[in-house]
């Protein structure tokens, strides 16, 4: 009776083992009345992308931010502290600024950090950042002088200044700024949206660890292929070479002719079309591992609509690498409270861009701007107010990579958005316009990635390959048109959402408007995850 006993249990085991050897592996779990998006999806434990006949999807926006996001922004030790004077501090504040930037470098590319201690610092200059490995760090970014860093920025010579400059200060060509000898053809027929790998002819010139640029020429068989950047209009606004798309990559592997880099392309690279190339990019006067903490910035004004008798930007980052901004408030700039120019995997973080002051119209109220030679560029958790353009890409298809996560805006004139020519793989993703004005210049449009048609100077197509995601525009209009040879994605959003802009175009992929419980939330935070099996974090 025994044996009997033991011999059932045998076959009732094997039969489980079989049993689960053939059912699925159990994935991520859904959450109870949860949905996902039909484009990308949990597949058991990996998400999972819907491609198009060319293998164009949805790209991994989760290498945005200070060193792809895969290194915590680090806390760096105090070496220097100074106190406010009376009068100007402009030259008081740079002396210290020039004594950290005299120090070593440490093995972690670190020279340490200048505290302002709290009070208030009077600039009637700019300041300059112009040494890698250092940081700028108040005591706080409130109002209240006795426990914050403010910086009160007075008058307006030069005109048009901007107030904090970090970086080398030029805006570098990229199609420019090549190591001579060192250029190869893509041989790859196609490489899709999202890509990490294609051939070359001459791979024996690389190593992994080499930066180089990709370099996809604007022809004429392109623009062509977009109808000249402007829908169903028989002019043709763009030009042969004005809008070359370029990449800023690293080299992480080399097999034979095959390159893998370390961040997807965001547009594909099409040879009937463009015949793409790649090179060393020289990286002279960059700089990197540079932040600013804790301070506010404060421009005086002549008043709400005061044109631009006051500094331009309170917070340039320009020509710079692996760099961050957090906890830092900025006010009553005419255009920008924080710009990034030649500028790359940059994490603004917790930071503020509000009131602008001056006349609402084109050229002002960019709160956060990813201008141009922007790429991988994050803003977390960031709040702007009063703006034409919370937040935008503004630097036509030299700017990629551009995601906007858990940020709100407050009280936007008209649209967050892709702003011209063709910028690509920009994501606002739980992005909320949190107070909404009774109308604004877009006809109630506060998102948007459309055909801007000839507004300005013809910017046409103003964002490709870019994604809404669970975004809500608190009932008003998000724009959302498929440019030719791409497409936009609004996927979870709450508001008016469309392909009605004010130019003609296609509609593009829209999914679950109003529809509660998208799955995952972010995608920015979910496909963090998906490459490195870690929570997403910025802050130790």
């Amino acid at each position: 009776m025994k044996n009997k006993t033991l011999n059932s249990m045998f076959k009732k085991s094997i039969f489980v083992i079989a049993t689960l050897l053939v059912l699925p592996v159990v994935g991520q779990k859904i959450p109870k009345g949860a949905w996902q998006s039909s484009k990308v999806y949990y597949k058991k434990e990996k998400l999972a992308y819907v491609s198009d006949k060319k293998g164009n999807r949805i790209p991994d926006f989760s290498y945005s931010g200070y060193k792809n996001s895969e290194i915590l922004i680090p806390n760096i030790p105090v070496v220097y502290s100074i106190k406010p004077i009376a009068g100007d501090n402009t030259k008081h504040i740079q002396a210290a600024i020039d004594k950290v930037g005299a120090m070593p470098l440490d093995k972690n590319g670190s020279r340490g950090a200048l505290v302002l201690k709290a009070g208030n610092y009077d600039v009637h200059g700019t300041l300059f950042l112009k040494y890698s490995g250092i940081v700028l760090r108040g005591e706080g970014d409130g109002v209240d002088t006795s426990k914050n860093t403010v910086i009160k920025a007075i008058g307006n010579t030069p005109e048009n200044r901007t107030i904090l400059i970090a970086g080398g200060n030029k805006n570098h060509e990229l199609d420019d700024d090549w190591v001579w000898g060192t250029r190869s053809y893509i041989t790859s027929d196609f490489v899709p949206v999202g890509a990490h790998t294609f051939e070359v002819d001459n791979p024996s010139i690389y190593e992994v660890g080499d930066n180089i640029i990709i370099n996809h020429p604007c022809t004429k068989k392109w623009i062509d292929a977009n109808n000249g950047g402007v829908e169903n209009d028989k002019t043709k606004f763009w030009h042969e070479g004005e809008l070359p798309i370029l990449y800023n990559r690293y080299i992480k592997k080399i097999e034979g002719n095959t390159i893998t880099i370390d961040a997807p392309v965001f547009n594909h690279l099409d040879k009937k079309l463009a015949q793409s190339f790649i090179y060393k990019y020289n990286r002279k006067g960059l700089l990197t591992n540079i932040g600013i903490e804790k301070l506010r910035i404060d421009i005086q004004t002549l008043g709400r609509t005061d044109i631009k008798n006051h500094a331009e930007n309170a917070i340039v980052l320009r020509q710079i690498e692996d760099s961050w901004v957090r906890d830092c408030t900025t006010l009553h700039f005419w255009k920008s409270g924080i710009l990034t120019q030649t500028a790359f995997r940059i994490s603004v973080i917790n930071s503020k861009a509000l009131e602008p002051y001056g006349v609402v119209t084109g050229g002002q109220r960019y709160n956060f701007n990813a201008s141009t030679f922007s790429q991988q560029i994050l803003f977390y958790q960031c709040k702007a107010s009063d703006a034409r353009h919370g937040y935008v890409s503004n630097g036509r298809s030299s700017v990629s990579g551009i995601a906007v996560v858990e940020s709100t805006c407050l009280r936007s004139y008209t649209a967050s958005e892709g702003h011209q020519k063709w910028s690509q793989g920009m994501l606002f993703d739980n992005l909320t316009e949190a107070e909404t004005r009774v109308e604004t210049e877009g006809g109630n449009r506060v998102m948007g990635f459309y055909n801007r048609g000839n507004w300005a100077n013809g910017h046409g197509w103003s964002a490709a390959h870019s994604v809404l995601w669970n975004c809500n525009a608190n009932g008003k209009v998000i724009t959302l048109q498929k440019p030719p040879t791409a497409q936009n994605y609004a996927i979870g959003c709450f508001g008016k959402v469309s392909g009605n802009g004010p130019f003609e175009g296609p509609t593009g992929f829209i999914e679950g408007t109003n529809k509660k419980g998208l799955y995952p939330q972010s995608l920015f935070k979910a496909q963090f995850k998906d490459r490195t099996h870690q929570e997403f974090k910025v802050l130790p």
